[in-house]
């Protein structure tokens, strides 16, 4: 499978997550945001940020749903829940962040 993408093919498992993580670029996360009606926004990218520097930076951690809450609630100084992640990614915040975030399908059971 692959996403067609600035004149090439970016190779994706079967599940839309990117075989190469050094294919993301910003651009290419707009693109796969784009195929899946999301147009994303400085929270979104607080996500996406978040998401990778923990899977770079902490030996492959993918943060669950939980602990992106607890993290994003701080970052964004408010008080916020699941729900709130979900509008912005109804696919599920780590599953669907993950895949746009260019990061390995994630392997854990449950998503909270």
């Amino acid at each position: 499978m692959g996403i067609e993408f600035d004149g090439k093919t970016i190779e994706t498992t079967p599940n839309g997550y990117l075989v190469n993580a050094d294919d993301w670029s910003e651009g290419l996360a707009e693109h796969i945001a784009n195929s899946e009606d999301l147009e994303l926004t400085q929270r979104h990218w607080d996500v996406i940020k978040h998401l990778r520097e923990e899977f770079f930076q902490n030996a492959g951690n993918q943060p669950n749903t939980r602990n992106l809450v607890k993290y994003l609630g701080g970052l964004w100084n408010e008080k916020i829940n699941a729900k709130t992640l979900y509008d912005l990614f109804p696919g599920d915040p780590s599953k669907q962040g993950g895949r746009i975030s260019g990061l390995p399908e994630s392997r854990r059971k449950g998503g909270y």
